[in-house]
């Protein structure tokens, strides 16, 4: 069997960033795996070409610019938002604003956004809401530790289903 459209992939890998021995950002091993139904669309299209057609035990390495991954960095995703939206009453929530805490805002239609704070004052609040890998180069190293075909719910719900019934990781 090998990865393709309709196949359950379990992953073990490291990701870093620029190469072999860059910064791990990333870390699916073999206690806590990487599961998803391939061909889905949930996985970015650079990664899924790179493993298209490995099979259970087969080794990866390959490197992703930032185009092919999580694109650049947007300065139009970099935000001051009013530092008043982080307070309980009248005092500012302290521990929530500190350089490099991640925090989740909904917008004005209920969507919820996560971002990095990046600076703060009593009157607005830094945030640069852009993916935490976008302009990145990410070089991924890993395993295909088992395939299996999806099963027909999966292939309906065109996602993997876990053990416990629920939807996972995609």
């Amino acid at each position: 069997m090998i990865i393709a459209e309709n196949i359950v992939v379990t992953l073990s890998y490291q990701v870093r960033e620029n190469n072999a021995v860059g910064l791990v950002v990333e870390t699916m091993d073999v206690t806590y795996p990487f599961q998803f139904m391939f061909g889905t669309g949930a996985l970015l299209p650079a990664f899924e070409k790179h493993i298209t057609g490995l099979r259970e035990g087969d080794a990866f390495s390959f490197t992703l610019t930032p185009d092919e991954a999580y694109g650049p960095v947007h300065t139009d995703n970099i935000l001051d938002v009013p530092a008043r939206i982080f307070q309980e009453g009248e005092v500012v929530q302290d521990d929530l604003l500190k350089e490099g805490q991640f925090v989740t805002l909904s917008d004005d239609l209920g969507e919820s956004h996560n971002g990095k704070i990046l600076s703060w004052n009593n009157e607005l609040v830094t945030i640069d809401f852009n993916h935490i890998m976008a302009g990145k180069t990410l070089y991924f190293h890993g395993v295909v530790l088992h395939l299996r075909p999806a099963s027909a719910e999966e292939v309906r719900r065109n996602h993997f289903i876990a053990h416990d019934g629920l939807r996972n990781q995609e």
